[in-house]
């Protein structure tokens, strides 16, 4: 079996992810077409805002070799993203290998499958999303996987270097080509939100603010 490492993706820079964690994922949801993660991949305990890079690993079903070479690379901020190739039974994390993540300074583990020890978990702190726990694990059996190659997680795809943003609702992937004009729309949407939410509060009808009622009435049948 081979492994295919690439090179550690250049770091969001600080002001951009401070800019993107003054968001909840559920902004990004209405606006974008790609890039929330399917809702089963949730906290695996109560978690704040989220933010980091990806790094992304791609690991065999029974296989987390490479989750322990990679945790000695992994720098702070970084959000390891989890492509478990469709395998649903055994938890490739657990307490030990997040106290290892955690003191990389790692920001977040998003796992497209599952994990263990959740007492455990939630005492050290690393955010970790998963679609659940499992009593099986991986073990070190050298079976090959991928480092920083794109990868699926909760249904998106996923490069090394996209922003990640997490938290209680969900998580969120923007591809880094693309962040800035996102942060403008996710601006322009939470402005407008908030005018919509002054004008609801003031009396006003939310389909007149939003413009539905104005396409339901340019769209009615004759019939009425």
């Amino acid at each position: 079996m081979t492994y295919a490492l690439d090179p550690m993706p250049a770091a969001i820079s600080a002001s951009l992810l401070s800019r993107l964690g003054a968001f909840e994922t559920v902004l990004f949801g209405h606006f974008l077409d790609r890039g929330v993660l399917d809702p089963s991949v949730a906290p695996v305990f109560p978690v704040g805002t989220v933010v980091g890079t990806a790094v992304t690993l791609s690991l065999p079903a029974l296989d987390s070799t490479l989750l322990h070479h990679a945790a000695g690379l992994l720098r702070p901020r970084d959000v390891l993203m989890i492509d478990r190739r469709g395998d649903r039974t055994a938890a490739c994390l657990g307490g030990g290998v997040a106290r290892a993540l955690l003191n990389a300074g790692a920001a977040a583990v998003v796992i497209d499958g599952r994990h263990t020890d959740t007492g455990e978990l939630s005492a050290i702190g690393l955010p970790v999303f998963s679609r659940g726990p499992s009593i099986l694990t991986t073990r070190l059996q050298g079976q090959g996987g991928a480092l920083n190659r794109p990868v699926s997680v909760g249904g998106v795809p996923i490069l090394a270097g996209d922003a990640i943003l997490a938290d209680a609702l969900g998580v969120v992937a923007i591809h880094a080509a693309e962040l800035e004009s996102t942060l403008t729309r996710a601006d322009a949407l939470l402005a407008l939100t908030e005018r919509t939410i002054v004008g609801v509060e003031a009396g006003q009808r939310i389909g007149d603010l939003s413009g539905a009622s104005a396409i339901v009435a340019s769209n009615m049948s004759a019939e009425g």
